[in-house]
């Protein structure tokens, strides 16, 4: 997959965000930054990440072992004070909907730490390679 991220206008700082031609999202930085706040800044992408495959990776184990979870209320809550330091601290609140039994809600918890998402921002290592188009 391609991601292609594009400046719109000369003046301020949203841009279009392309995924190879099928979805299109836009992103701006706060008025705090000098942006207009006018969409998410990609810190909030960052967050809204972890929310978005905890929630689906809860439906899918659901779905796979006939657990009867109808919906998932995912809310992220940044602490971000500590960044220059090296520290980001997300908070996760899980709301799980269904007529579910204890064991079942504990199993759902336990498998929301396992979505991709979350083993890639606490256990993966990242090489990031940036370069100049010729």
């Amino acid at each position: 997959m391609t991601i292609t991220v594009k400046t719109e206008s000369s003046e301020g700082f949203r841009h279009s965000i392309d995924f190879d031609g099928r979805h299109t999202l836009v992103a701006d930085l706060p008025e705090s930054l000098g942006g207009s706040d006018s969409a998410p800044s990609p810190h909030d992408y960052f967050d809204a990440a972890l929310g978005a495959c905890k929630a689906l990776t809860l439906k899918l184990y659901a779905q796979k072992k006939h657990i009867p979870l109808t919906g998932v209320e995912v809310e992220v809550r940044r602490d971000n004070s500590q960044e220059p330091t090296g520290k980001y601290s997300l908070n996760v609140k899980l709301t799980l909907h269904g007529n579910l039994t204890e064991a079942q809600r504990h199993d759902l918890d336990r498998v929301a730490d396992h979505c991709p998402v979350h083993k890639l921002m606490t256990t993966a290592e990242i090489e990031i390679e940036t370069y100049l188009a010729e």
